[in-house]
């Protein structure tokens, strides 16, 4: 399989699974007799965004190299941890000058671009509060010491950098998720400080009465069980749950056709059990907490699944889970709404660094606002000194038309004496 397949296939694939080569298994059902479905042209497919700040590079760094046959000869027959050694980078001297020349003119553009960044985030902190730790880890997955040519250090360093940060990304979605949990709690008690007593009862009275009404769902199926299995069976694809037939199945969600069901894939399962304890339309109802339980489903399964940990769940390991007691008797799904995220001692820890960060902010839009005085005042008095520049400008004008009339009257003899006294108080 090409990379940019791969990049296709799932939404964050490790940099591993990006460049494994792997033959797509062949279909045998016609999926344009279940209903709703739609062939799929893979090749009309856009890779989807890996969340990665280098994104855009790393995706066209894999496309010029794909173009090499050479290399990609020696990426069919190279193993993970060979890819991952980064024994395979030292390939790269090998490809064509054409593909080489691309590679470093890629290189140039991505340092450039970190540059700018970089320079726009110093210029914007005033040189106060650097992180630069954190602005050097922006060339992390390139050799910026030689910012013109593309070597086998720059791939090496590429592949590790994507491999680590798409491998740590569910545990800082998680992160994230926790964090705005903390957020929107402490938003409401702020709100009720706010509200008179009675007011803040009828808060609190309203805010249980959502909670409830939340929780009051019907029975969400365990991912990757039998049962949920089934009700996507039935509902989404039409079929009779009596002929359920995990390998038909597992085909029949293969959506690209490349004999795996990858992170996307999976996660379009779960999107009917979702429905049951989700509504848009339903103020209790949360969108950041839906998405934040598809992928803990997601999770679970690529755990319980997915045996070889390459974020890929093949057709043997897919039937070799449903042959599980698990699959037919599995434990009782714990949606998020009978979880609790985070403690008060964590959430009071949480509140003082969100009130260190107000009390710094408002530190520097007081410093802000002094030089904003401070800038007005100078304007002002430019303004006032520009006025009486003006003024003795004008006055000197004056005093010069003067002396060329008064002049003029001596010369011409045409004014009376007391018209030329009258005009030299003026001079």
């Amino acid at each position: 399989m090409r990379w940019s397949t791969i990049l296709q296939q799932c939404y964050f694939l490790s940099v591993t699974c990006l460049l494994t080569a792997l033959e797509a298994v062949p279909i045998d059902i016609d999926k344009t007799k279940v209903k709703g479905a739609q062939p799929v042209d893979s090749a009309k497919i856009e890779p989807p965004d890996t969340g990665l700040y280098y994104d855009e590079y790393l995706k066209q760094v894999i496309d010029v190299l794909e173009t090499d046959n050479h290399f990609r000869e020696k990426l069919q027959k190279a193993d993970i941890e060979e890819i991952k050694s980064g024994r395979l980078s030292k390939e790269l001297d090998l490809v064509s000058h054409h593909v080489r020349t691309k590679l470093d003119e890629l290189k140039r553009q991505e340092v450039g671009r970190l540059r700018m960044l970089i320079k726009a985030k110093l210029d914007s902190l005033h040189d106060t509060g650097i992180d630069y730790h954190a602005l050097l880890k922006q060339f992390d997955h390139l050799n910026h010491m030689n910012p013109d040519k593309f070597e086998s250090t720059d791939l090496d360093m590429l592949i590790k950098a994507a491999t680590s940060d798409l491998e740590n990304y569910d545990k800082t979605r998680h992160e994230e998720f926790k964090k705005y949990e903390m957020m929107k709690e402490h938003e409401r008690r702020e709100y009720l400080k706010t509200l008179s007593e009675e007011k803040r009862k009828e808060e609190e009275s309203k805010f249980e009465e959502m909670k409830k009404k939340h929780e009051n769902h019907p029975k969400v199926n365990h991912p990757g069980s039998k049962d949920q299995l089934k009700e996507v069976w039935e509902e989404a694809d039409g079929l009779d749950p009596n002929d359920f037939d995990p390998k038909t199945f597992f085909k029949l969600h293969d959506v690209n056709n490349d004999g795996f069901l990858d992170e996307q894939e999976l996660e379009a399962l779960f999107t009917k059990e979702l429905e049951k304890v989700y509504d848009p339309k339903n103020e209790e109802d949360d969108m950041v907490e839906m998405e934040e339980e598809r992928l803990r489903m997601r999770e679970h399964v690529m755990n319980e699944v997915d045996s070889n940990k390459d974020r890929l769940v093949t057709l043997e390991e897919f039937l070799k889970a449903t042959e599980k007691k698990e699959f037919l008797e599995p434990d009782s799904w714990e949606t998020l709404d009978q979880q609790q995220f985070f403690t008060e001692e964590e959430l009071k820890e949480y509140e003082n660094l969100i009130s260190l960060q107000e009390n710094e902010l408002k530190k520097k839009a007081g410093e802000l606002q002094k030089q904003k005085e401070e800038l007005q005042r100078q304007h002002d008095q430019l303004e006032a000194q520009k006025l009486e520049y003006h003024q003795v400008i004008q006055q000197m004008e004056q005093k010069n038309y003067n002396k060329k009339f008064l002049h003029q009257c001596l010369v011409e003899n045409r004014s009376s004496s007391h018209v030329c006294n009258l005009v030299c108080l003026f001079v």
